[in-house]
């Protein structure tokens, strides 16, 4: 029986979006073809500190940020719905749920979060419900990886090709993405009114202006 569609999903805070987050996503369209972008704001992630731009205000620029892309793209809005503290797990139960068994879903990262990646919440148990796919910043250190997360990957490891044709299971890390931008990085140059214009996409920093964020 085969694959129904391919969903790629990129969670994240997105606060702000920035080109490394399209970056990102533009990677894995390009390599997954998928029939879906699905963008997950976080609504209280337990790992960062609290967010400084709404939750209206991330969705709207997310939908400014990723209006141009090659897929549909669908923002949605689970996890600012759930109430309490928000796991990648749960997130990832409800769109298996939602999609059914057949779909393939490839859970986005970038490969710094693969570091942490055994600090979240059943982390082994994502793979259940979905495909865990990274992609690598210019000097990531794959020998840096935490050894049991490196076994897993190591096992799992597969094709693009795969990851479209099958609904969970696998992990796929890419070392191409030459990108290296931290929304903590762009929030402190936006307090201090430094120029952050190659870092967020034009529409994203033109609302950011007009609505005040990230000024203190």
């Amino acid at each position: 029986m085969g694959v129904s569609r391919c969903i790629a999903l990129l969670g994240g805070s997105f606060d702000p979006v920035h080109n490394g987050h399209v970056a990102l996503a533009n990677y894995f369209v390009t390599l997954l073809a998928p029939d879906e972008l699905r963008i997950l704001p976080a609504g209280n992630p337990w790992q960062k500190p609290p967010l400084k731009a709404s939750a209206a205000q991330r969705i709207d620029m997310l939908r400014l940020a990723f209006e141009r892309l090659a897929v549909p793209v669908v923002i949605d809005e689970q996890e600012i719905h759930r109430e309490g503290v928000t796991y990648t797990i749960d997130t990832l139960k409800a769109l298996r749920a939602e999609t059914g068994p057949q779909a393939s879903i490839a859970f986005l990262i970038g490969a710094d979060q693969l570091l942490h990646l055994r600090t979240w919440k059943q982390w082994q148990k994502l793979f259940d419900y979905a495909h865990v796919c990274a992609a690598s910043r210019p000097g990531f250190d794959m020998a840096a990886l935490p050894p049991e997360v490196a076994r897993e990957f190591g096992r799992r490891g597969a094709s693009a090709e795969q990851i479209r044709t099958t609904p969970h299971g696998l992990g796929f890390i890419a070392g191409k993405l030459a990108i290296d931008i931290s929304a903590t990085q762009i929030r402190g140059a936006l307090q201090h009114e430094h120029s952050v214009g190659t870092l967020i996409p034009g529409g994203v920093l033109d609302y950011i202006q007009q609505h005040h964020l990230y000024k203190s």
